[in-house]
């Protein structure tokens, strides 16, 4: 049985703010972003959120189910991914649907081209 909720979409993250951003702000904010992805078990789960649609939102007992970690881990997991900005998570009775905010992968991509490029 599939788990995902219909609920309004997650802020999305302002692309277009990149080129006008300070270069030292795009280096922290790359590596915030560096930080959450920084584990296999945190880049699953941005992995398998990412493969849903953006008004689709998975609860964590889905996620518990799909990765060889305990509930307690996942939860720690999702804690960092969402202080790092990856995802946002909503409460919904007991459970919490989560989701990747909406355009963070364009956003990394573009700060680390922005950094990468830099003379």
């Amino acid at each position: 049985m599939a788990y995902d909720r219909m609920v309004q979409k997650p802020a999305r993250t302002e692309v277009e703010s990149i080129d006008a951003m300070p270069l030292d702000e795009c280096r922290e904010k790359l590596a915030l972003l560096a930080k959450g992805i920084s584990h296999p078990a945190r880049i699953e789960i941005v992995r398998m959120l990412a493969g849903k649609p953006p008004d689709c939102q998975c609860i964590c007992g889905e996620i518990v189910k799909a990765l060889p970690l305990a509930q307690s881990s996942v939860s720690q997991h999702l804690k960092v991914l969402k202080e790092t900005g990856w995802i946002t998570g909503e409460s919904m009775g007991a459970s919490v649907l989560y989701c990747l905010k909406e355009g963070i992968l364009d956003y990394y991509r573009q700060l680390m081209e922005r950094i990468i490029t830099i003379n």
